[in-house]
Formats: structure tokens, C-alpha cells, sequence
């Protein structure tokens, strides 16, 4: 099969073609696997953290991809919940060790032997691949291959990011899924206030997540580039302006999805007493990292204001919003490329040129 395969880690500003491609063997699944004829795959900011080593695979060479969509074209024989020609989605979370206190209580992404598809384990990069069939999502029918792939990162990652704001209470049943999920405004005491740093696959998710189940709630988005200002404001935006600008209210909550380092300074000036940052990034950059330096205690931290990480996704997160956004539905916005052409998406993700999400076309 073909596949891009990352052979070293390397910096994307001296070497812009990282991936190349070979022809490898099809993987042969095991008896608790499916081996997936790949569609889609999603291109996601967490690639260039991998590639780059601020994540680095434990072993080289591997298939990077993680927001993968395909058919079953063969079982193990343990897999008794899908079937030849169904269609699957496989995202972050690869596998966990079903054990520990973290993964009994639907908190996989906690988990210390959590696993990552395209880091840990060959991902969607590829013509094939394997994954457990517990690790494995089924996808609602809506949805074409390219628009599903986004949905199982930067739509769970988004939609784990709202959760953790505290604004929403999540009501879900961790024995069936895909069935009796909702989110829910949490009991207003005032008028909730929602901010977003960065407008690329993830943050414009939740923009739409945000303003169709929650109507009366104004989203402030905070982006360096003039076009996600505009992209930001045509999905419904209350407000868009540089991340270095003042917001027109202080916010309850702001959703930081960039890889850098002052928009988490920023919107920290742009909480209320009480706001919550939560951070949405598997790791950052330390191209400015001395921006930290710029903190100010009774500015940007007093007044017992939070920050919260977002550390990858449980299975629940993924299948939830699957149900959500198959309900609203959100239809991401997407940009596709050919297999071959992935390195040319990855520049343009280093360098910001962003509009929605970029997703592979294979096969």
C-alpha cells in the first residue's frame, strides 16, 4: 500500500517536504481488530508537534493521521460489533488500558498507557490500517467521508474544550453509544459570555456548536489573521479582533486553540473575576514562550481566575459529539488534498493559511 511516512523528526521551516512516500506491507489485523480501507483523513495541527518532536513518536518510521474514516474490509475473530463494509472513524485516542481508575470511569484520556493513533500506532496517512474495534466510532450517515474526518479531533477536542469551561453541563449515558447525549447550558446567574484565541479546524467547530445550541450566547473571537476575523464573523461571531486587543466585555470563558504562547497571556486579561481559560493543545511552541514574561499578577491571574489543559480525548468525547453535531448538524468547512499533496497541507498549517479544516482524499 502506499503510505507518507515520517522518517525523522525535523524543523518544517528548513525541511518543508517531512513525509515521503513508500510502499509498505498492508497491515494484518489482530483478533480484536478491524483493518480499515482509508477514505479520509483529517490534517491536524498535532502533526507538525510530531513531526517537529515537541511530541515525537516513540518509534520511527510511522504513518502519522489521526481523524481517519474508511470501511472494514476484514475482522479478527473477537470483533463481534462490526462488520465487513461498515464505515468507521478512528481518532486520537488509539487505545488505553481499560484498567486503571481513569478508564473505569470514562476518563481514558487520563489514562498512563493512553496510546495516540499516528504517534504511538500507525495512523491515516495510508491506504490502510488497523485499530481495535473498541477503539473504532461509528459514523452518522450525514456526513460525507471528508466532512466526518474533522469531526473526530478537532470536533471531540472542541467539544471536550466546552465541557471543560464549566459553563455546560454535560448529560451523557456511557453504556450506549451514540444514544441519549446532550449538552446543556448550565443554570445562568447572569449573561454567559464565551471567548475563542485562534479560528482554524477546532475553534470554528465550537463556533457553530456554540451559537446553535445556545442562540442567546455571544462568541468573541480572537485571531491574528484578518481572514479568520472575517471567516469568524461570517459563522455567526459577536465580535473578532487581534488577540492582542481588548475584548468589548470581559468574558466567563475563552478557549485557547493556538500553538503559541501570548494568546494565553491576552485572553487571561480578558477573563472575568472567577473566568476559566482552558488551554486546547497537545503541546505549544516555544517560538514565544518569553511572552510569559509579560504576566502580571493582579492583571491577569487575581480575582481567582482558572487554567485548564485539555489532554487528548476520551472515547465518550468522540462519540458524543459524533451525535451532536450528526443532530445540529455542524458541517465543517474543508479544504482537500490529495495523499500525495499532505506535506503541502502541513506548510500551510505552519503557516496559518487556514480556512476550516484540511482533510486527505485517498484512494
Amino acid at each position: 500500500m502506499r503510505a507518507m511516512l515520517l522518517e525523522q523528526i525535523s524543523d518544517l521551516r528548513i525541511n518543508p517536504a517531512p513525509l515521503v512516500m513508500k510502499d509498505v506491507e498492508i497491515p494484518v489485523p489482530g483478533d480484536d481488530e478491524l483493518l480499515l480501507k482509508i477514505s479520509a483523513c483529517g490534517v491536524c495541527h498535532t502533526e507538525l508537534d510530531e513531526i517537529e518532536g515537541r511530541t515525537p513518536p516513540p518509534q520511527l518510521p510511522v504513518i502519522l493521521g489521526h481523524q481517519v474514516v474508511g470501511r472494514v474490509i476484514e475482522k479478527g475473530k473477537n470483533v463481534t460489533e462490526w462488520n465487513t463494509g461498515d464505515r468507521a472513524g478512528v481518532a486520537w485516542i488509539f487505545a488505553s488500558c481499560g484498567q486503571c481508575d481513569y478508564c473505569l470511569s470514562g476518563n481514558e484520556n487520563l489514562c498512563p498507557d493512553f496510546r495516540a493513533t499516528g504517534r504511538d500506532a500507525n495512523g491515516g496517512y495510508a491506504e490502510y490500517m488497523t485499530v481495535s474495534g473498541k477503539f473504532a466510532h461509528p459514523l452518522p450517515e450525514i456526513f460525507s467521508d471528508e466532512e466526518a474526518a474533522p469531526l473526530l479531533c478537532a470536533g471531540a477536542i472542541g467539544y471536550r474544550s466546552i465541557k471543560l469551561t464549566g459553563l455546560f453541563s454535560p448529560i451523557t449515558s456511557h453504556h450506549s453509544p451514540l444514544t441519549n447525549h446532550q449538552l446543556t447550558s448550565s443554570p445562568p446567574h447572569h449573561r454567559e459570555t464565551i471567548g475563542l484565541t485562534g479560528f482554524g479546524a477546532s475553534a470554528h467547530l465550537v463556533l457553530k456548536m456554540v451559537k446553535f445550541k445556545f442562540p442567546g450566547m455571544p462568541v468573541f473571537v480572537f485571531a491574528r489573521s484578518e481572514k479568520e476575523r472575517a471567516f469568524a464573523m461570517e459563522l455567526g461571531a459577536a465580535w473578532a479582533g487581534d488577540p492582542s486587543e481588548q475584548s468589548p466585555e470581559k468574558l466567563d470563558a475563552i478557549i485557547d486553540t493556538t500553538p503559541v504562547w501570548k494568546p494565553v497571556v491576552e485572553a487571561l486579561r480578558n477573563l472575568k473575576p472567577g473566568g476559566r481559560l482552558v488551554i486546547n493543545a497537545i503541546r505549544k511552541e516555544s517560538i514565544d514562550k518569553e511572552y510569559l514574561l509579560n504576566i502580571d499578577y493582579p492583571v491577569h491571574l487575581w480575582m481567582e481566575k482558572e487554567i485548564k489543559s485539555v489532554a487528548n480525548v476520551a472515547l465518550n468525547d468522540v462519540r458524543d459529539f459524533l451525535q451532536i453535531a450528526a443532530e445540529i448538524p455542524i458541517k465543517p468547512e474543508v479544504q482537500v488534498y490529495s495523499l500525495e499533496e499532505v506535506n503541502t497541507a502541513l506548510i500551510e498549517l505552519k503557516q496559518q493559511k487556514i480556512r476550516g479544516a484540511k482533510v486527505l482524499k485517498i484512494g
